[in-house]
């Protein structure tokens, strides 16, 4: 790791969200600087330090090496629809200016209902030109993920794939076997040691790729080649300064067949980065940055962690992390 990088100055932040997103109501944070701009260190809180030293990684590239060249000028993008009653969910995707929107679903045990109801309202929302993709973060197991699917593919009028329907690779190959749907593989792309096991194991059509857990843009280029599979970018849920380098992922990829799940600066309530350089979608596309977006200062001060025993919680834990560096 670069002794440019100013670990002792990274600054910390905590952005609302619009709605209770992968569990949390606020998403935290932390920015680096080094000679080549700014990284964003933003691992979940739950994450253990070895899960976290990836993320390091990613933003110890993005602020010394910078990104490969890309192969196309804009990405197009879906709309996220997080677990909301279908009349929001019908205002976020006709708002979004975007053909394709990702729908979460499963977020509790008995959400098939409500599940239904907000898929159905996102269908309307598009038109029948529009595409629908559903996320259940692996809470099925196959039996629950066949019948559910089946009830969500009717709901949406066809469903372009159906992300990480159940945890382990092997019942996602099950899953896919049972199912006309495409399956795509999230988790189980990323947390495998061996991405190709994926592709072996007849468990997914589609790789989704996350370049902040995976250890940058270049190793994440590295995985999708070998996972051999078609592949869509997503975020894990950034800043503008974090986000970039996704974007920056989904721009080098030699091939590209699907929307990408980079469209999640709406699901925050700000940003750090102001003006053009804030990574939103216009007309679902959005323009490929060439360098880090660097964050403004006013808006560090307004969305600062204020909470001195959180802010001591991120330096330890960056200083924990940044110790893991053979690994990084």
């Amino acid at each position: 790791m670069s002794d440019d990088i100013d670990l002792a100055g990274a600054r910390c932040y905590a952005i609302p969200m619009r709605a209770r997103f992968r569990g949390i109501t606020v998403r935290e944070g932390m920015l680096v600087q080094g000679p080549a701009g700014w990284g964003e260190f933003s691992p979940f809180a739950d994450y253990q330090d070895a899960v976290a030293a990836p993320w390091l990684a990613t933003a110890i590239e993005q602020c010394t090496l910078g990104w490969p060249e890309p192969v196309r000028e804009r990405v197009p993008v879906n709309c996220t629809v997080p677990a909301v009653g279908p009349e929001r969910a019908h205002e976020i995707a006709a708002g979004s200016g975007c053909r394709t929107a990702k729908v979460k679903v499963a977020d509790h045990p008995q959400s098939q209902a409500e599940d239904l109801a907000r898929v159905e309202a996102v269908r309307d929302a598009l038109g029948p030109g529009g595409a629908i993709r559903v996320d259940a973060n692996g809470a099925w197991d196959v039996d629950t993920a066949v019948a559910n699917i089946r009830g969500l593919d009717r709901a949406a009028g066809g469903l372009e794939y159906v992300e990480q329907p159940c945890r382990t690779i092997e019942e996602l190959a099950a899953v896919r076997r049972r199912t006309e749907v495409r399956i795509a593989a999230d988790e189980s792309i990323r947390q495998a040691e061996d991405p190709v096991r994926v592709a072996v194991a007849g468990a997914a059509d589609v790789a989704v790729i996350k370049c902040t857990p995976l250890g940058g843009v270049q190793r994440s280029l590295r995985v999708a080649e070998a996972a051999g599979l078609p592949c869509v970018v997503s975020s894990a849920l950034e800043t503008s300064v974090g986000l970039a380098a996704q974007v920056a992922l989904a721009a080098a990829l030699p091939e590209l067949d699907f929307a990408c799940g980079l469209g999640t600066i709406a699901l925050l309530e700000g940003d750090l980065v102001a003006g053009a350089g804030s990574v939103r979608a216009v007309d679902g596309y959005l323009p490929v940055p060439r360098t880090p977006p660097a964050p403004d200062p006013d808006l560090l001060g307004s969305y600062a962690l204020v909470d001195p025993e959180r802010a001591a919680w991120w330096r330890e834990r960056l200083t924990r992390v940044a110790a893991l560096r053979p690994s990084l």
